[in-house]
Parts: structure tokens; sequence; C-alpha cells
């Protein structure tokens, strides 16, 4: 392999673990170094081969953006990207550099270094993109990065792809996404907003106009299909504690996804912070009227006890604000406000009141993993319980993970106070975070409630499969019955039953509704028969 100048200078400004040259027509031509521990091919075994071959699928329109914007002297990345051949626990990743020297005979030179295997191969949403973006600040401000956040908005493109095939409109939004990821901070900093909106996390450089007219080259939009590209640009460089960068960045991105370009701008992120502040104050005011005056709704959705013929058990109460959009924002912005414990609290006295009304229901109410957490809420239910006694042995508290608990120890004697009330406690959407199985271990719980996504999946077999009939057993040697949620057909009925899991929820038996309804089909699991010191228990057994 003959190192000439220009190759040398390529490969100057690399220290890497595998060096590769790919030529003009996309061919590796050139590799040395680690490749065999980097790649697990050997560097003369990639010689010849398409570049495409090398990495991963889901990070090939990232890594052709990249290398078809290099202009000569140019440079770009890094990004991390997967390696091809390498899947599940063995999968390899890299960060990759590129760089196109002046005389090279058109070819680029590329540089790999091992690197975490990542989880996105896309664009972020909303949600995910402000959490990564907090946390490429952090590493940032540890490493002297200078980073900005560029808010897009490319005009028209939707219309645009209403215009084209199915497959044509596919096309045009793999190369927009692999270009904004190929333009944002290691690959992995790009989001899609909606409505035409995108947000970038980049290292500071070229103007905002450059990246735009950058973007627009990349994805191969002909000027006369009338996309208006328009961007701004905010330093992301400030003093702001963690907590006010992610209420600052999520302020700027709610007021870009709700304005656009109209939004007044923000130029840093001190600035973005100081007008999240003035929001917050404002927001403050409006969620507490909202919670001390119940400006709240509650619907209920059946859940049905699989091993009693779809008997219903129970229905889960579910809080909605002026329309019946999900809560998800409401109920965030209360626990960062450090309103979720009054909202808990005034959504649990409604639904005793419920229960009070109709003798014959059992509801199961939701409640922050932070209220969980706190005596005066427990001493709040035990005093309504108290008033109320015919309401004792029928409601049931759902713990939500929107929020970490932060002591299991604390958490666990709340939990069994209120089962001393006769309360049965679910943790809900196991499998979602990460504390799920620390929860599992250190919490006395009576239902575990399967995180929805596994029961998509479930009817399809495979690895979710395995993982459902696991947990139904462990929970099972553990006195925990288990519920899935999500239900949506026959099928995924059928699926769930074969697992042995023990109640199920879905649209498959009842939409959320206004009054609590019966199950199409469904038989009475009533509580005629329980004694009263069974209701008292706090099992599963003595609610029937």
């Amino acid at each position: 392999m003959q190192l000439s100048p220009q190759r040398l200078l390529g490969f100057a400004f690399a220290s890497a673990d595998l060096l590769l040259e790919i030529a003009p027509e996309g061919k590796i031509g050139f590799a040395i170094g680690a490749s065999e521990a980097l790649s697990g091919s050997a560097e003369t075994a990639l010689v010849g081969r398409a570049w495409r071959d090398f990495i991963d699928p889901r990070d090939r329109p990232m890594v052709e953006a990249l290398l078809s914007g290099l202009k000569d002297g140019g440079r770009g990345g890094p990004v991390v990207v997967t390696l091809a051949g390498s899947a599940g626990a063995s999968e390899r990743a890299a960060s990759f550099t590129a760089f196109r020297m002046p005389g090279n005979d058109g070819a680029i030179s590329c540089a790999f270094s091992r690197a975490v295997a990542k989880v996105m191969h896309g664009l972020h949403d909303k949600n995910s993109f402000e959490a990564a973006t907090a946390a490429l600040i952090a590493t940032a401000r540890a490493t002297g990065q200078e980073l900005e956040l560029a808010l897009i908005e490319l005009g028209g493109l939707g219309a645009l792809k209403k215009l084209l095939s199915p497959e044509a409109a596919a096309a045009l939004d793999q190369r927009l996404n692999g270009a904004l990821r190929a333009q944002s901070h290691g690959g992995g900093g790009a989001a899609d907003l909606g409505h035409d909106r995108f947000a970038v996390v980049r290292q500071k450089g070229d103007g905002v106009d450059a990246l735009v007219q950058r973007l627009i080259k990349l994805v191969a939009i002909d000027p006369k299909h009338g996309v208006a590209p328009q961007a701004r640009a905010m330093s992301l460089m400030g003093d702001a504690a963690p907590g006010q960068v992610l209420r600052a960045l999520r302020f700027s991105l709610d007021s870009f996804i709700k304005e656009g370009m109209d939004a007044e701008p923000s130029l840093t992120l001190d600035e973005a912070v100081s007008r999240s502040v003035q929001r917050t104050l404002v927001d403050v005011g409006a969620l507490g009227e909202a919670v001390n005056e119940k400006r709240f709704k509650l619907v209920f959705q059946p859940v049905v006890n699989l091993k009693a013929n779809a008997a219903l058990h129970h229905h889960e109460v579910l809080v909605r604000f002026g329309d019946n959009a999900s809560p998800f924002p409401m109920i965030r912005m209360a626990e960062e406000l450090d309103l979720i414990e009054p909202l808990d609290i005034a959504v649990v006295e409604q639904t005793i009141a419920r229960l009070v009304a109709d003798p014959k229901l059992k509801l199961a109410a939701n409640i922050s993993g932070r209220t969980i957490g706190s005596p005066a809420f427990v001493e709040a239910v035990k005093s309504m319980l108290a008033r109320t006694p015919e309401a004792c042995g029928r409601l049931l508290f759902e713990i939500t993970e929107s929020a970490a608990i932060d002591d299991l120890a604390v958490a666990d004697r709340h939990l069994k106070a209120l089962r001393s009330e006769g309360c049965l406690i679910c943790l809900d959407d196991f499998g979602a975070g990460a504390a799920s199985l620390a929860y599992l271990q250190q919490l006395t719980l009576d239902i575990v409630k399967i995180d929805g996504r596994y029961i998509r999946e479930l009817q399809h077999g495979g690895r979710d499969a395995n993982f459902i009939r696991h947990l139904v057993t462990m929970c099972s040697e553990l006195g925990v019955k288990t519920l899935a949620e999500m239900v949506e057909n026959a099928n995924a009925e059928e699926a769930v039953r074969r697992a042995g899991v023990d109640f199920a929820q879905g649209w498959f038996y009842g939409a959320p509704a206004e009054t609590p309804e019966q199950p199409a089909g469904a038989a009475v699991d009533t509580l005629a028969h329980v004694k009263p010191a069974a209701r008292r228990m706090g099992s599963v057994e003595g609610w029937g």
C-alpha cells in the first residue's frame, strides 16, 4: 500500500484505530490499522468493498450526506456510526471523521475510533431531543466545546411530499434525516419537531444560512418546488443549572413548534432561561388554579380479569384537561412545578367520590412517583377513607414512572400504609424505565402493569414474548399479579393469555369513557361475596 504525500496529509489530522480511503466511485481503496478488532474484518478484506457495505444500513444516509457535503480541504464529523454486520450485544460502533484533501484525486480520507454503541439511528422527537441536548451541553461544558441550537423551518416541505409518490416521499425523508444527522454534533443531535420544523445541536461554526443551503443541496430539493427554508441559532453556552437548561430548551422548542420563525428569538441559553422563568411564573398560576378549582375531568377505562373469563375487575381513572388530548404534558409540568401532589390528591378525592356514589365500582387512580414519597399525601388519603368507609377495599393506586422515586424505602413504607387501608398497589409501565426492576424488588406491590410496547410485539413472538413469560413467572413467584396494557385485538388477548398474564386493558375491551362501562361481552367480577375483613386486607384475592 503506497502512502502518497496527499494520503499522509489526509491521515495526519487523525488519531484513530482504523484509517480508510474511499475512492471517488465509492469503494475502499486503502485500509490500515486495527481493522479486525474494530470491525471484525481484516484490513485486507476491506479493500475493494463499497463503503456502504462497511456501515450499518440505519446510518448509511447520514454517512452519505456527510461525504457528499465535503469540499476540497473540508472535514466532516465526528459522528458515531454503527458498523455493518454487528447486532444486539455485539454491536460495534465507531466515531467517524472524514477529510477531503486537495490533490488526492477526489479520494476521501476516513478515520474510525472505537465508540460506545448508540440507541438512536434516526431523528429524535421533542422529548428525547430535550434530554439528549441537555446531556450534550453538560459534556460540552466539561470539554470546553461551543455548541449551538439551530432551529430550522422548511416551509412547504410537507406539501411537496404530498405531491410525490410514497416511494419518492420516503426517499426524501431518508435523505433529509441523514443530512440533519450529518450536520449535528456526534450524529445524534437532530430532531423532527413536526410541521416542517427541525432542530439540530451542532458545534458553533458557519452561519445557519449556510447550514440551511447545505441541507437543501444534500436533500436535492429543486427550487421550483417552492420550499422556503429559514433558520436561526441560539448559543448553548452559559452558566445555567441543569434544571434551568432543560426548562430553557423546552421553552425554546415549544415556542418554535407553536409559532415557527415568528416566535421571539433567544440568542443565548441564558436569555432563554430568563424567558422560561417568566413563563413558568405564568404556568404556576394557571395550573394552580386548574388544580384548586378542579378544572379537569375523569374518564374511565375497563380492566378485565383474564383468569375469570375476561370479567370486569376494575376501571383505571384517567385525568383530562380541557379536551381529550393526552394529559402527559400537563402532568409533566405539574411535576416540574411541584404541583403534582395537589393534583394527585384532587384526583383521588374525586375518585373516592365516584366510589361512594356507586358501590359496585372499583377504581384505580394514577399517582406520580414523586407524590408517593410524601407523608402528607398518605395522611390525606387515610383521612378521606376514614370519612368514607364505604369506599374502602375498592381503591387501587397505579404508581407511574413519569417521575423517579427518590427514596424507595420511604415509598415502600407509604405503600404499606395504603395497603393497610385496603388499597391495592400497581406499578405502571413496567419495562419503560431503567428503575423498574429495582421497584419490583424493593416495593410491596400487588400488580405490575407491563408497558404497552412489549404487548404490541408480543403476538409476533421473539424476545418480547420471552421477556413477558419470564416476567410473569418472576412476579408469580413474588406473589404479584401482572396486567397487560394496550391489548387492542383478539390476537393480542390470546398472546397475553398464553403468556400467563392475569389482567388486561385496552381498546379491545373499551376506550376511556366519561362513565365507567362494562367491557363488551364480559361478566361482572362482583365484590358481593367478599367479606369486610378481606376487603381491608389490600390483596388482589380480597378484591374478588
